[in-house]
């Protein structure tokens, strides 16, 4: 497999992926392999979770059972084991955020959630009137145009939180291990504009963060015109999937319809 070059001076890698989508997982082994990174984050994995696996000899089957990944809500472990059998003696870091953090940013916001400086994370002050509009906009539109606008609002502050939280995990793995810190984590935290590389760009400005966003072509093979920007846009071919909207159609129609 020839990738994209990463810069040698590049001190955090941050991998997106769309879920699941095999192929995603094995550019981000491959990635792996040829960077050996001395720390690997994932947003799939609590703090406790890295724990467990950091004190494991054998990253394999093993290491799934003892996550308790069939219980993690996350796609299969055959899609990820490539990931975790490419990491070497790279150092895990679990980005992870429990779901009652994240229920409450909706409703307390960014600041009020986040463990560390919110300041340095810039997550005190509101964005910016275009941005606000646009990632509305983009959360309306990934969930089917089914959601109160009044709740838009808190979604993102939740986004926001979580972007400021694994970037601040990323910037401690940097600290503790020297690098280089490849992040696995979804597409839209890679997003040069608004995810996980601004939010480090916020608190150290310093650290070189290069971005590579995985995404897929569309039914007709064509790549999505209107890509976030990334440092390294990569496509693969769709998974098939459900119709993702068809839940909330069912929950519009109304009796008799």
């Amino acid at each position: 497999m020839t990738l994209p070059v990463i810069p040698a001076d590049a001190q955090i890698i941050i991998l997106g992926e769309v879920h699941d989508n095999p192929q995603h997982h094995l550019t981000q082994a491959a990635y792996i392999r040829a960077l050996q990174p001395s720390a690997v984050a994932f947003e799939m994995l609590t703090p406790k979770q890295a724990a467990v696996a950091n004190g494991m000899s054998a990253r394999d089957t093993d290491l799934r059972d003892a996550l308790e990944w069939s219980e993690s809500g996350w796609p299969e472990w055959r899609l990820y084991q490539p990931v975790f059998e490419a990491l070497g003696d790279a150092r895990i870091y679990g980005m992870a955020l429990s779901n009652e953090r994240v229920r409450r940013a909706v409703t307390e916001g960014a600041a009020a959630l986040f463990e560390g400086d919110a300041t340095a994370f810039d997550l005190l002050a509101p964005l910016p009137e275009q941005q606000q509009a646009a990632r509305e906009a983009h959360q309306q539109d990934a969930h089917c145009n089914m959601l109160p606008p009044g709740l838009l609002g808190g979604m993102i502050e939740a986004q926001r939180l979580r972007d400021a939280a694994f970037a601040r995990t990323s910037l401690d793995a940097l600290a503790q291990t020297g690098g280089p810190v490849v992040v696995i984590t979804g597409t839209g935290h890679a997003r040069k504009d608004w995810g996980m590389p601004a939010a480090i760009s916020q608190a150290s400005a310093a650290t070189v963060v290069v971005s590579v966003g995985q995404l897929e072509t569309s039914a007709q093979g064509e790549s999505f015109a209107d890509t976030p920007p990334y440092d390294i846009r990569l496509f693969a071919d769709p998974v098939p999937r459900e119709d993702p909207c068809a839940g909330f159609k069912m929950m519009d129609r109304s009796p008799g319809s």
